[in-house]
């Protein structure tokens, strides 16, 4: 781990699984609706939009992100909702990458309000 704020770093393709202590900490860092899965093996959060379009545009958005990053989340979107599910499965659980795009699309949200 490293001063930097989440949000200013970027995936790495070699990484290592978060123990719960390290994954606590992070979290610490995201807007309080993220949260770590019963199992503790992803990180995830609900967005709720007003319509369709807004929902989608979201998705695109964060589609656009975490390209770039080349760490991307399963998500579920409906109507009015989408939820992201970032897991790193290359190490079986969470790593920094899950964090670091959970940040960047917290950045994201916060700026398009």
């Amino acid at each position: 781990m490293t001063g930097t704020p989440l949000g200013d770093r970027h995936c790495k393709r070699e990484t290592s699984q978060l123990d719960a202590s390290q994954a606590q900490s992070l979290l610490a860092e995201l807007h309080p609706d993220w949260s770590i899965s019963a199992d503790g093996l992803a990180l995830q959060r609900r967005f709720g939009f007003s319509n369709y379009y807004q929902t989608i545009a979201f998705v695109n958005a964060q589609a656009w992100i975490v390209h770039r990053e080349d760490h991307h989340p399963d998500l579920e979107a409906g109507y009015n909702r989408c939820t992201l599910r970032f897991s790193t499965h290359s190490v079986g659980g969470l790593s920094d990458n899950d964090f670091i795009c959970a940040a960047k699309i917290d950045a994201l949200v916060m700026n398009t309000n």
